[in-house]
C-alpha cells in the first residue's frame, strides 16, 4: 500500500466557507427572482411561481432550484418568509398588542401588489350590497352626527366585512365553527363596535401605522 506524502497538500474540502458563501448567494438568488416574479401579479396569484418560472428568472437550471428547494412547495415557502422578513411581520411571539402593527404592516405590503380585478357579481347579489352599505352608512350617520365622512365610511366598512358571506364562510372553513358560533362570534364583533362607535371617537383620532414602534 503506497504510504501518502506528507509533503503532499491535503485534499480541498467539499464543505469550505466558500463553497457555504456560494451556496447561501444562490439560494437568495433563486428567492429573490421569486419575489419579483410575484411583484407582478395580485398577491394571491402564486400559480406562476413555479420551478421552472424562478429558475429561469434567477439565471439557474430546474435541478438547483430542487436541490435548494427540495420541491414546489418548500419554494413557495421560501418566498413567504422572504415577503414576511422584508416586510417586517413576525408572527412568532406575537402579543395581542402588536396585532394593529402587524395588520397596518400586512396591509401596506399588499398595497404594494397590483390589485386583482373580482369577477363581477350577479346585478342582484350586486344590487344587494349596495343597499346594504348605504343602510350602514345611513345608520352610522344617525349614530354619529358629529363624525367625518372618511370615518363613518371606514366603520361601514368594518361592519360590512363582518356581516358578509365570505366572513361566515371563513369562520365556518378555516376556523371550524358551527353557523351558531360564527353568528355569535360576529354578532359580538359588531357589539364591540357599536359601543366604541357610542363611547369614543372615529378612527382618525386614533390612528397608528405600520411604523409604530413595538413595546
Amino acid at each position: 500500500m503506497k504510504r501518502a506524502d506528507a509533503t503532499e497538500p491535503s485534499p480541498r474540502k467539499y464543505d469550505s466557507p466558500v463553497r457555504r458563501q456560494r451556496a447561501n448567494e444562490t439560494r437568495a438568488r433563486i428567492v429573490d427572482a421569486g419575489c419579483r416574479m410575484l411583484r407582478r401579479s395580485s398577491i394571491r396569484d402564486w400559480r406562476a411561481l413555479t420551478v421552472r418560472g424562478v429558475a429561469e428568472h434567477a439565471g439557474v437550471n430546474e435541478r438547483t432550484v430542487y436541490r435548494y428547494f427540495g420541491d414546489e412547495r418548500g419554494l413557495r415557502d421560501a418566498v413567504m418568509h422572504r415577503l414576511e422578513e422584508q416586510s417586517g411581520i413576525e408572527l412568532d411571539g406575537m402579543r395581542l398588542e402588536d396585532v394593529g402593527d402587524i395588520a397596518a404592516r400586512i396591509f401596506e405590503h399588499v398595497a404594494s401588489y397590483p390589485v386583482r380585478i373580482k369577477p363581477a357579481l350577479d346585478p342582484t347579489l350586486a344590487d344587494a350590497n349596495v343597499r346594504q352599505r348605504r343602510a350602514l352608512l345611513g345608520a352610522l350617520a344617525d349614530a354619529t352626527p358629529g363624525w367625518s365622512e372618511p370615518d363613518r365610511r371606514v366603520v361601514a366598512a368594518l361592519l360590512d366585512v363582518l356581516w358578509s358571506v365570505t366572513t361566515y364562510e371563513r369562520f365556518v372553513t378555516d376556523w371550524d365553527m358551527g353557523s351558531a358560533e360564527a353568528c355569535r362570534s360576529v354578532t359580538w364583533a359588531i357589539d364591540v363596535i357599536r359601543r366604541a362607535v357610542h363611547d369614543g371617537p372615529g378612527p382618525s383620532a386614533t390612528e397608528r401605522g405600520p411604523r409604530h414602534a413595538r413595546r
